[in-house]
């Protein structure tokens, strides 16, 4: 199944942001991802400071059930359920090759933070690269 990928709102900035969308297009169950730079991404003379969310969009299935109406009229209602969760998700990257179990995890959110001290050619100076990472479940109400 594609998934969709939503990368407008991203400056394409963080490698590690780059290496979990490119496993997030593997897996089944999710049909959509967004990328958005946060708004706490800051750079200064001896650190980049790269903040980056994603939210997806799980896969859903619909299925009957046994059901009574009134109280007591057999029947059947239509229940559409997702093919997976945040844990699940969690779950899954942390298996993953490069990128390991979250650093912070509840039932809205999946964060991950990195950390590189990067030394560019003929300088002696380098500065730390810190690169943080959040997942969230699509349409699910904010956290503030």
């Amino acid at each position: 199944m594609a998934i969709d990928v939503d990368s407008a709102g991203w400056s394409g900035e963080g490698e590690f942001t780059q290496k979990i969308i490119e496993r997030l297009r593997d897996i089944d169950y999710l049909t959509g991802v967004k990328v958005e730079d946060a708004p706490a991404t800051r750079s200064d003379a001896d650190y980049n400071f790269v903040a980056n969310e994603i939210f997806v969009t799980f896969a859903t299935a619909e299925r009957e059930e046994p059901a009574k109406r009134f109280g007591f009229i057999p029947g059947r209602k239509l229940v559409t359920e997702k093919r997976m969760t945040l844990t699940g998700l969690a779950t899954v990257l942390e298996g993953s090759d490069g990128i390991g179990p979250a650093d912070y995890g509840d039932e809205g959110m999946l964060q991950y933070l990195r950390t590189e001290r990067i030394i560019p050619p003929y300088q002696t100076k380098g500065y730390k690269l810190v690169e943080l990472v959040r997942i969230y479940e699509a349409g699910t109400p904010s956290r503030a």
